[in-house]
């Protein structure tokens, strides 16, 4: 069984659209649309990254920073290596 990978998000709300902007100086930027509140932007980024990397959203988790622009997200059963790699591509 795969560890789990987690990496440093820097997460725009009310943005145009939702897309994963890159990483910039070893944190992925990103952007959704969804409001910052409930917890809705969260849930879209928890999305956008779990359709990038292929695993379902219920494996994709904010860990740390819920409530901040700058979070940390924790995929399940995908290693950090193999995480950065799909993000990136």
């Amino acid at each position: 069984m795969k560890s789990s990978g987690r990496i440093t998000v820097r997460l725009r709300p009310r943005g145009r659209g939702d897309a994963l902007l890159g990483f910039e100086d070893g944190v992925l930027r990103a952007r959704v649309s969804a409001p910052p509140t409930d917890g809705r932007a969260n849930r879209a980024l928890c999305k956008l990254i779990a359709a990038q990397v292929g695993v379902a959203p219920s494996r994709v988790s904010v860990v740390h920073g819920a409530k901040s622009r700058d979070k940390v997200v924790e995929v399940e059963s995908v290693g950090a290596d193999e995480l950065a790699e799909r993000l990136a591509g």
